[in-house]
């Protein structure tokens, strides 16, 4: 029997340290790497968190595996048992430019069903957590269920990239919706802007290109909530292989498919 309530303090602990390791970081030098293209970045400390991580993990859970970004964990082709699935540093560029907008995030599944959700926003020592059946928090404040909301009351977060000529979708299929809506956002962070639907700062979230360990903890998060969280046309997610991404408040996530995904395809 897995006993949830000890993997959920562990993880709460461990991410408290990780994310202090990172603010005594600001002062020293990043080594920065880029990874698929130049703006794909890695740095030294994306690495040694997850590497953080790992250690953790394997030292009191051996039996359970690891899917990290940075590939210090195991190979995962199926998420079979118990798996930890994690980002050290989601938003590496705002890291490195900002040294802020950035979240670890950690989405614990079992065959497969995600159970526990975390997001930490490191540097305003935001935790958002959520353990499945059992609500949603920020820090120990409990967020209410997510209302239904129009889209000309809609706040959606959507990177300019997808309403520029691309190779992943038309980018004339956003054109309409972003007129409509009454306003649109890009944080440069999967994870926070998955946080950010799950409290309500924003009614919605598309993209056209995330991996598993980008949205694993948010969409525990947001579903725990009352939202969804799919790919563009509303199927299950691929937690294992990347995939577009859709998240929203209940109600909103129907009518954008319906209204502006389909009608665009």
């Amino acid at each position: 029997m897995t006993n949830w309530i000890e993997i959920d303090t562990y993880a709460k602990e461990w991410l408290k340290e990780a994310g202090d390791r990172i603010k005594e970081s600001f002062t020293g030098k990043l080594n920065v790497q880029t990874k698929s293209n130049a703006n794909d970045l890695v740095t030294n400390i994306d690495k040694e968190t997850e590497q953080y991580f790992i250690c953790k993990i394997k030292e009191s859970y051996p039996e359970h595996r690891v899917f990290g970004e940075e590939g210090f964990g195991d190979v995962i082709e199926n998420l079979k048992g118990v798996v930890w699935i994690i980002d050290p540093i989601d938003g590496t560029m705002n890291f490195v430019h900002q040294q802020r907008n950035f979240a670890i995030s950690i989405g614990v599944y079992e065959d497969g069903i995600g159970k526990l959700g975390y997001i930490y926003d490191v540097v305003l020592d935001e935790l958002y957590h959520a353990k499945s059946g059992e609500g949603a928090y920020l820090n120990e404040a409990k967020l209410p269920k997510l209302e239904e909301v129009s889209v000309d009351k809609a706040i959606v977060s959507l990177n300019a990239t997808w309403v520029t000529p691309n190779k992943r979708i038309d980018h004339q299929t956003f054109t309409p919706l972003v007129k409509d809506v009454r306003g649109t956002r890009s944080y440069g962070s999967a994870a926070l802007e998955l946080a950010y639907v799950a409290t309500g700062r924003l009614d919605a979230y598309i993209t056209m290109r995330l991996s598993p360990w980008d949205f694993a903890g948010g969409k525990v998060l947001v579903e725990e909530l009352g939202g969804k969280v799919t790919d563009l046309y509303g199927n299950e997610l691929d937690m294992i292989n990347k995939s577009p991404m859709f998240a929203s408040k209940p109600g909103l996530h129907q009518e954008i498919i319906e209204k502006y995904i389909k009608n665009g395809k």
